[in-house]
């Protein structure tokens, strides 16, 4: 058995594909899809280590690949290529549950680093447990129920709410250990890209006070963050 990382590449571009698939493959595992629907099948059906998906793709976008795939609750790390590179393109493509955003033409070592950084990351993930295939199962947040997949909060009464993809993985890693206190490092490690600064925990855990009530995350003055409770 092959011992690297399995990583899947949907990529369309006829030179651009084998190119990357032979670069990453001096660390991975690569298997390279060239159609977005033959790409959702492979994600779907295979284990991977990550994925790594072209945003422009025939059959279905590298978007709606993503969103397909979360609402299965498959937590496979995603890397999004894309030529699109604006700050809108950048938050829809993490809005919809990529957890990197890599704008073409890009640097083949930068690429291959980001793959390294998300396969080590997922794979000493601090964050929600899992259930038998892998992926993260409904979390408590007090009487609510978060799904980190498709990144609902649902009261008791059927009231949902909406979360982005950072402040979802914010909110399942707390979730995960709910009588852990974790310090900014350690969330900053467990649910931020690599190279976020420790203040952008404050900053998610503002949106998410913002988005349902300042009880859904306690502080603990000079340590950090623990789970709180929402009734």
């Amino acid at each position: 058995m092959d011992p690297r990382p399995r990583v899947l590449l949907v990529e369309d571009d006829r030179q651009l594909g084998p190119l990357v698939a032979e670069l990453l493959g001096t660390d991975f595992d690569v298997t390279l899809s060239r159609d977005g629907r033959e790409g959702l099948d492979l994600a779907l059906t295979r284990d991977w280590d990550a994925l790594v998906v072209d945003r422009g793709l025939p059959g279905l976008d590298g978007i709606g690949l993503v969103q397909a795939i979360r609402s299965q609750r498959v937590a496979t790390p995603v890397l999004l290529l894309t030529a699109l590179g604006s700050v809108p393109d950048k938050v829809e493509g993490l809005d919809a549950g990529a957890n990197d955003y890599l704008v073409k033409p890009f640097d083949a070592d930068e690429l291959a680093a980001r793959v390294r950084a998300l396969t080590r990351n997922f794979a000493g993930h601090v964050g929600p447990p899992s259930g038998p295939s892998g992926r993260p199962e409904v979390l408590a947040v007090g009487t609510w129920d978060l799904n980190p997949a498709s990144r609902m909060l649902t009261s008791p009464y059927g009231d949902r709410v909406e979360l982005s993809a950072t402040e979802s993985a914010l909110l399942a890693v707390l979730a995960g250990e709910p009588e852990r206190v974790y310090s900014r490092a350690e969330l900053v490690s467990a649910a931020f890209d690599a190279g976020e600064t420790p203040g952008v925990v404050d900053t998610y855990v503002h949106y998410l006070r913002k988005k349902t009530d300042r009880s859904v995350i306690r502080t603990v003055h000079g340590v950090g963050y623990q789970l709180g409770s929402l009734a």
